[in-house]
């Protein structure tokens, strides 16, 4: 029996997509290359792949004389939401609270990082308190 298919991108896939996020639109071969430090992948293996994603909907592709360039169709920002939002609900049980103080205790921050978070907090608090009702 076969698996169902996943709502979000396979690790393969996710790579291709992050070369698509920032090469822009591309050819196989392009991708192939970019890949190649990372994943040394025959030229065919990567067109089969995107041609998955085409399907997928996560990339569009056009003819440009002999070749197929390639656009990202899924946006790195939803990518990176939805996948993490996922992790969030399937792991934490859907707490945000929960990933933060995961994170905090077992992450080796340095001073620099611990002040950057500090600053986020504080600017989502000084938000929260400008809200209608708060």
């Amino acid at each position: 029996m076969s698996r169902s298919p996943s709502k979000y991108p396979t690790e393969l896939e996710l790579e291709i997509l992050k070369v698509m996020w920032q090469l822009g639109p591309a050819t196989v071969r392009q991708v192939r290359d970019a890949l190649a430090p990372v994943r040394d992948l025959a030229y065919t293996s990567v067109m089969t792949m995107m041609t998955i994603m085409t399907d997928k909907g996560y990339l569009t592709r056009t003819k440009h004389g002999r070749s197929f360039v390639y656009r990202s169709v899924y946006r790195e920002e939803k990518a990176s939401r939805n996948m993490l939002q996922d992790v969030v609900d399937r792991l934490f049980g859907g707490s945000t609270k929960a990933v933060m103080q995961h994170l905090l205790e077992t992450s080796d921050l340095d001073d620099a990082e611990l002040k950057s978070i500090r600053a986020l907090i504080n600017r989502k608090a000084r938000e929260k308190l400008q809200e209608p009702g708060a």
